[in-house]
């Protein structure tokens, strides 16, 4: 009888002598990353959308991370994309319709930045007119919403403002009444 274990990279012979196996490099199985970055859909929506946090999407998306079926097919589903886009062959890059589908996103997310921000009634007629017609030729962009006003978005090891904000202590005592 052998037992493997792979976190030692070694095999037991049945007389109980580990026997070293040559460990080969990982193997990329997924490419969920890159797709979902042309899907430009962020970390955080992804977790909210597969009820789940940013920190486990981050290890998902780990080229090497191996996974359920159904994960990747919830992970299918919340893209938008064939599962086959998630795979990886042969390095190929994504498939056309999904690389169109991409653009059109980028494309939405730029009018609908436009049309957030126009001051003149001019441009904001014809940021509008862009994004309906946009709807036209893809309805699924209706949804997708423009690309973010202020500043840059924060790493996950940084802290959002709320954390720097003192609270008075007088908040969380109860009131004797």
């Amino acid at each position: 009888m052998c037992v493997i274990d792979s976190s030692l990279a070694e095999v037991r012979s049945g007389r109980g002598v580990p026997v070293k196996l040559p460990t080969a490099a990982p193997r990329r199985l997924h490419r969920l990353a890159e797709v979902r970055r042309r899907q430009a859909i962020t970390r955080r929506t992804l977790a909210r959308r597969l009820n789940t946090d940013a920190a486990s999407i981050k290890l998902l998306e780990q080229p090497t991370s191996d996974m359920l079926l159904s994960t990747l097919y919830a992970w299918q589903e919340v893209l938008d994309v064939p599962v086959a886009e998630l795979l990886v062959e042969a390095e190929e890059p994504l498939s056309t319709p999904v690389m169109r589908r991409a653009q059109m996103v980028r494309l939405m997310k730029t009018a609908g930045a436009i049309l957030e921000r126009a001051q003149q009634p001019s441009i904001r007629r014809m940021a509008q007119m862009l994004v309906d017609q946009l709807c036209e030729v893809m309805p699924e962009l209706r949804g997708v919403s423009p690309w973010h006003a202020v500043g840059r978005r924060r790493t996950q090891d940084e802290l959002g403002q709320a954390a720097y904000r003192r609270v008075p202590p007088e908040v969380f005592r109860r009131s004797s009444d």
